[in-house]
C-alpha cells in the first residue's frame, strides 16, 4: 500500500495540496518530508504523537523524515489556535525544552532520524536581509486571510502582535531551506497549520522554484466532543516525571469503546485484518476491554519500553487478577494506587492492622474494622486476613517499602515505611 493510502485508510488526511503529485511522489523510496515542533513545554505530549508516527509510518516505507526543534520559532510564538499572546519563554528554558525533546525524538526513532534546529539557519539572518530576501515575498493581504491570524484580527480586545503575525514567514522560511538543503517537498502537521504549511509550500515555489505539498491530520476528539488527549489530571506527557507510566498506560485502557478502533488506527501500526478482529471483540465483549490493553500495550512499550510495560502488567495482575504482589514492582505499585489512602509509620511504630485501617479511611472505627476482618473482607498484600490482632512487620512489606491493604472489591489503602 502507498504511504499516502495508508494514512487515509487510518484516517490522517484531513487536508492535501496535491493528492495525486504527492502519491506519485512517494512511490520512489528515499523521499524527504518533515514536521516541526515548538519547544514550549519541557515534554511532548500524546497529542504530538499523531505526527510524530506518522513520520515514523513514513521512515518505515523507506522515506527519510526530518524532526524540527523550533529554536527560532518557539522564540516567537505561533497564534494558531490560541485566543491571545503566548507567554515567551526565557531562552534557556526553551534550549532545555529541545534537549529533553531530542532525546525523546531519538529514543522513538532511533538516532539516525535527523533532527534539526530552525535557530541554526535564522540566527545569523539580519533585518534587513530577512525583509528583502524572504519578507518580498509575502503579501500582507494573503497573511490576514490566515485563519490563525483572521480570528484574532476579529477580536479587537486581544488583536496579534507583529511578532505572532510574522510567524508565519519563520515557518515558510523554514520549509525552503529544507527544500534546497534535503531536497525536502512534504511538510505535516495539525490542522491548525494548514495556513502556515501552504504558506511554505508558496515560498518554495516564488524563491526557489520548487514543488512542494502540505499534508494536515484531522483534529481528533473523542466521542463526546472532547479535544483527544486531556485527562482530569491534565495532559497526558511522554516523560514519564510528568505523567507516570502506570497512568500513561491507564489512560489507554480507559478510552471509550467508541474512540478505541479510531485510536488503533492512528496511534499503533496493526494492520487492518488485526484491527477489524480487535473491533469486533470491542462488539462482542466489550467488558473485556481487549482492545483498549492492545491499545495501551503498544504506547507504553513504545514510549517506555518492554521493561516497564512488563512491570505494568505484572501490577495490573495483582492489583485486578490473582497475581503474585511478591513480583511487583513497588515503584509500579506507588503510582498506581496514587490516588488511593495513604499511611506512613516507623517499622519500629507499625500499629495493628485494625488502627491501620481506620487511619487509611477504610473503616470508620476499630470496631467496624474487626467486623470487616472478621467477615473476610480485608486483604493485605492480597491474601485475606482472618487474625483480628494482625500486626504487620517490616518483613511483610513488598520489596521493603510497600503494603497493599484492600477492602471488600474496589477499597484500596497503600502503607509505606517511613
Amino acid at each position: 500500500m502507498n504511504i499516502i493510502d495508508e494514512l487515509k485508510w487510518r484516517g490522517l488526511i484531513f487536508q492535501v495540496s496535491d493528492e495525486d503529485g504527492l502519491r506519485k511522489h512517494f512511490e520512489t523510496p528515499g523521499r524527504t518530508l518533515y514536521c516541526g515542533f515548538d519547544p514550549t513545554a519541557r515534554s511532548l505530549h500524546i497529542g504530538n504523537m499523531v505526527p510524530l508516527l506518522a513520520l515514523l509510518r513514513f521512515k518505515r516505507a523507506g522515506h527519510d523524515p526530518i524532526v524540527l526543534m523550533g529554536g527560532a520559532t518557539g522564540r516567537i510564538g505561533d497564534p494558531s489556535g490560541k485566543d491571545q499572546e503566548r507567554q515567551l519563554l526565557a531562552y534557556e528554558a526553551i534550549e532545555a525544552n529541545i534537549g529533553n525533546i531530542r532525546t525523546q525524538v531519538h529514543a522513538l526513532f532511533g538516532k539516525d532520524t535527523r533532527v534539526v534546529n530552525n535557530y541554526d539557519w535564522t540566527s545569523g539572518l539580519t533585518v534587513v536581509e530577512f525583509l528583502r530576501d524572504i519578507g518580498k515575498h509575502f503579501t500582507v493581504n494573503a497573511m490576514m486571510a490566515k485563519e490563525s491570524v483572521r480570528q484574532r484580527i476579529e477580536r479587537d480586545e486581544v488583536g496579534i502582535s507583529f511578532t505572532e503575525f510574522s510567524y508565519q514567514i519563520l515557518q515558510a522560511m523554514d520549509f525552503e531551506f529544507l527544500y534546497r538543503a534535503h531536497d525536502c517537498r512534504l511538510q505535516i502537521g495539525g490542522s491548525d497549520q494548514w495556513g502556515n504549511i501552504t504558506a511554505g509550500t508558496e515560498l518554495v515555489r516564488k524563491k526557489a522554484g520548487g514543488q512542494a505539498y502540505a499534508l494536515t491530520f484531522p483534529l481528533l476528539t473523542t466521542a463526546s466532543g472532547a479535544k483527544f488527549g486531556k485527562s482530569e489530571k491534565g495532559a497526558i506527557y511522554l516523560d514519564p516525571s510528568l505523567t507516570s507510566p502506570w497512568d500513561f498506560y491507564q489512560y489507554w485502557v480507559n478510552v471509550d469503546d467508541r474512540d478505541v478502533v479510531k485510536l488503533l488506527k492512528v496511534f499503533t501500526f496493526k494492520g487492518q485484518e488485526e484491527i477489524a478482529a480487535l473491533a469486533a471483540r470491542v462488539a462482542e465483549a466489550p467488558q473485556l476491554r481487549e482492545a483498549q490493553r492492545a491499545l495501551a500495550a503498544e504506547m507504553t512499550a513504545m514510549v517506555h519500553g518492554a521493561d516497564e510495560l512488563a512491570k505494568i502488567e505484572t501490577a495490573v495482575e495483582v492489583l485486578f487478577g490473582a497475581g503474585d504482589p511478591a513480583g511487583a514492582d513497588a515503584p509500579t505499585l506507588r503510582a498506581a494506587l496514587g490516588s488511593a489512602p495513604q499511611a506512613a509509620y516507623a517499622a519500629a511504630e507499625l500499629p495493628p492492622l485494625l488502627q491501620i485501617l481506620v487511619d487509611l479511611g477504610l473503616c470508620k472505627s476499630k470496631g467496624a474494622a474487626r467486623k470487616d476482618v472478621e467477615a473476610g473482607a480485608v486483604r493485605v498484600n492480597m491474601q485475606p486476613v482472618a487474625d483480628q490482632m494482625f500486626t504487620p512487620g517490616a518483613q511483610d512489606f513488598l520489596h521493603g517499602e510497600v503494603l497493599l491493604v484492600r477492602k471488600g472489591k474496589k477499597h484500596w489503602g497503600l502503607v509505606t515505611l517511613k
